[in-house]
């Protein structure tokens, strides 16, 4: 049996998460000349840049000064996932793909695609682009499922105006109540992202930003949008993801994006790896039949 005395309490996750973070540091300084030569030799400078900025994020929190309001349709230990037809898993709702009259062969599960990711990190950005379109027609037609986790650790950098956690928090508040619109507008925001150095959008931009993906901008919406209601809970399950394994595997989050496939990590070497459906559709067809 083991004792409870043997696991960290929370404030010990967070000193860990501090460690780790000024760690990075060490190794950014290290890779920051490289990283402004392009995404082809800096990916993994600036992936490792995001989490050095872990720690100022976890004790940043959010303009909340009450309760916690937590998410109702991150229902996958802080993920939303998406299924047949674009439409968002929920307590009440689970998408199923439509039958294909045609198949003879005997029916698998589809592939679980979950990215771990920041909305100001320029590398989820060279991943996400090129890759929606693909990502789009896998999940609407059911050959996939998607599973979207936001977090945030570039507050302050790149973002002075805290872009990443407002970002992050827009993209929850649509998941609580426009989750089958989620997929579009997670693909919106790393369209639109903003420069490393400028402030980002508004909160009224992000809101504006709704209708672009054909969002109806209820009053519980833009509230959520402009107030960060999910700010103080996006800090602290940002320092739980970066602290602990990912729930049932031994993997912990060390950088954005962070990308598995039935629990096997996507990797890449160049920015051409990076960028190329073709290298990510053959990983996921490798680990779907690895899988089978």
């Amino acid at each position: 049996m083991t004792s409870n005395e043997n696991r960290p309490t929370r404030n010990q996750q967070r000193e860990e998460a501090r460690a780790k973070a000024k760690a990075l540091r060490e190794q950014h300084k290290k890779g920051e000349r490289r990283k402004r030569l392009g995404l082809q030799i800096g990916v993994g400078a600036v992936v490792v840049a995001a989490v050095a900025i872990v720690a100022g994020a976890i004790m940043s929190g959010s303009n909340n000064g009450g309760a916690v309001s937590t998410p109702t349709n991150l229902i996958f230990d802080g993920g939303i996932k998406i299924g047949a037809g674009l439409q968002a898993y929920t307590n009440k709702f689970t998408p199923t793909p439509a039958p294909v009259a045609s198949a003879t062969a005997s029916p698998t599960t589809p592939p679980n695609i979950v990215i771990y990711l920041d909305y100001q990190c320029p590398i989820c950005q060279t991943f996400e682009v090129p890759n929606s379109s693909q990502l789009k027609s896998w999940v609407n037609t059911g050959a996939a499922t998607l599973e979207i986790h936001p977090i945030s650790f570039l507050d302050g950098r790149g973002s002075p105006n805290e872009y990443s956690s407002r970002a992050a928090n827009a993209a929850i508040c649509v998941a609580e109540y426009a989750p089958n619109s989620f997929f579009d507008f997670n693909a919106l925001l790393f369209e639109n992202q903003p420069k490393e150095g400028t402030a980002g959008p508004s909160n009224d931009d992000l809101v504006a930003d709704l209708a672009k993906v054909q969002i109806n901008a209820t009053d519980k919406l833009t509230s959520c949008v402009k107030n960060k209601s999910f700010g103080q809970w996006i800090s602290d399950h940002t320092s739980k993801v970066l602290s602990s394994p990912i729930p049932g595997t031994k993997q912990t989050v060390d950088g954005t994006p962070y990308i598995l496939v039935n629990g096997q990590r996507y990797t890449w070497k160049t920015g051409e790896d990076l960028t190329s459906p073709a290298r990510f559709a053959q990983f996921v067809q490798t680990a779907a039949a690895n899988n089978q």
